[in-house]
């Protein structure tokens, strides 16, 4: 069997001083074992890109990296993939900022990357792109004479045809995605849009209901949700129930509820429309003034792209407003914080939150949501309140699914929970957690590879 190939827009070094791991590298973790090579942009710019990859190992794990060029940096990240891709892929065509240099960058990039990686593959090793920022990646690597297995798993969502084609080099993305043998998604939904997709961009044959010839190559497609360590995840919420943060939070709460919302401050999120719909929880529901707190936790993220400081600054307001409008001297409903905190104090802080609020616009997983539930308390359990427009929707319907449009349905079904009898909680918890113990971090990876290496070529 030969080595796995991760390759991903960046790879965090373990050896890199007040280095974290990424989600990526959480999800990864029980598939990098030791032999295996982990490939991508090593976050340092603004000289020449790389002529060589930067190779090191570590635990028997090799990392191999490569620095770019601040033009194609500022092209390929902050242009096409950030600027264009990440809006158009959540639904978002109105935010896309798109030039057509961008997206040369963003060719070039993965061609950088595909001829950077070439010098290091073994005949036998199996390949695994990861994400938005790599799509044309895999058709790179067949052009430079790759014959190993390719696979390509997207994060995020996927969009359908009558979206994708806002973007004028929609057919050169699909078709370059095609050259993969094996391309993952999140939900049934982003297949089934890929496949719609393919068939709009390319001459095909289907092959069964999950894939297609092209020029002779056969692509197939799968999903496999992403999902978390249960259990390990569960061991550091009760840990850090007992920490000096969670129990300064208990402190401060006096008894009162607390609801909880964790994102990175992106424009998917819905934070403003998650703020909107705290508010009118005291205007449709005033029986739940002073007894309910939110800790909205948004690390920043992209601050050099300015809507994402455009919507700081609103979220900011919102807080002002909603604090000013209903806090009293001994009590602040909306507690409002960008820096970034670890998991563990995360996990403590889910435990005693007696509401998870997850409300995306839109998104790929969010794996918060199944956070949430494996740090909950299985004998007195809180309530996940959950976008029917996350991927983790698709599977997790005993939470209170909302509409994150609808502030009042929002408000309202944060009413619920907090009414909810205790015989329901424990059923609902009960019902969530076992779903999310089927689809692990270390199943999501056994499922994509155990494909990938069967695909028929």
């Amino acid at each position: 069997m030969g080595r796995l190939v991760v390759v991903s827009n960046r790879v965090s070094l373990p050896t890199d001083k007040g280095a974290k791991a990424g989600g990526l590298a959480v999800a990864l973790e029980d598939a990098m074992i030791p032999g295996s090579l982990w490939f991508g942009w090593s976050g340092r710019r603004g000289g020449a890109n790389s002529d060589r990859a930067s190779v090191s190992e570590h635990q028997g794990i090799t990392y191999a990296t490569v620095d770019l060029g601040e033009t194609d940096y500022r092209r390929f990240y902050v242009g096409f993939s950030n600027g264009a891709l990440w809006p158009l892929l959540h639904y978002r065509t109105g935010l896309i900022d798109y030039r057509r240099d961008d997206y040369e960058g963003y060719v070039a990039v993965n061609d950088l990357f595909a001829a950077r990686l070439a010098p290091l593959l073994q005949p036998d090793d199996v390949i695994w792109i990861h994400d938005y920022q790599l799509l044309t990646l895999a058709e790179a690597l067949r052009r430079l004479g790759v014959k190993n297995r390719i696979g390509l798993f997207l994060h995020i969502p996927f969009v359908p045809p009558a979206v994708l084609h806002v973007l004028p080099e929609a057919e050169h993305l699909v078709r370059a995605m095609a050259a993969a043998d094996l391309v993952g998604f999140q939900t049934h939904g982003d297949r089934l849009n890929f496949l719609e997709s393919a068939a709009s961009c390319m001459e095909m044959q289907r092959v069964g209901e999950d894939g297609f010839v092209h020029n002779g190559h056969r692509t197939m497609t799968t999903v496999t949700p992403v999902g978390i360590d249960v259990e390990g995840f569960a061991r550091a919420a009760r840990r850090a129930a007992g920490m000096t943060e969670t129990r300064r939070l208990i402190s401060s709460l006096v008894g009162r509820a607390l609801a909880i919302g964790v994102d990175r401050l992106d424009y998917t999120k819905g934070l403003p429309l998650r703020f909107a719909a705290f508010g009118r929880l005291f205007l449709r529901h005033p029986e739940h003034l002073r007894r309910i707190s939110l800790l909205q936790i948004a690390a920043r993220s992209r601050e050099d792209v300015d809507r994402y400081q455009s919507l700081r600054r609103e979220l900011d307001r919102q807080a002002g407003e909603i604090n000013g409008a209903y806090s009293d001297f001994d009590w602040t409903p909306v507690r409002y914080m960008t820096r970034a905190v670890n998991r563990t104090t995360i996990a403590g802080f889910y435990r005693i939150a007696s509401i998870g609020l997850v409300t995306p616009l839109r998104d790929g997983m969010n794996l918060v949501a199944k956070e949430y539930i494996a740090a909950q308390d299985p004998a007195d359990p809180g309530v996940l309140v959950l976008s029917r427009f996350a991927g983790a929707a698709e599977d997790l319907t005993e939470a209170l699914i909302v509409n994150p449009y609808d502030a009042d349905q929002v408000a309202d079904a944060m009413h619920t929970a907090l009414l909810m009898p205790p015989e329901e909680r424990v059923a609902r918890h009960a019902a969530l957690l076992a779903k999310i113990r089927e689809r692990t971090a270390a199943s999501f990876c056994r499922a994509f590879l155990d494909q990938l290496r069967q695909v028929e070529r």
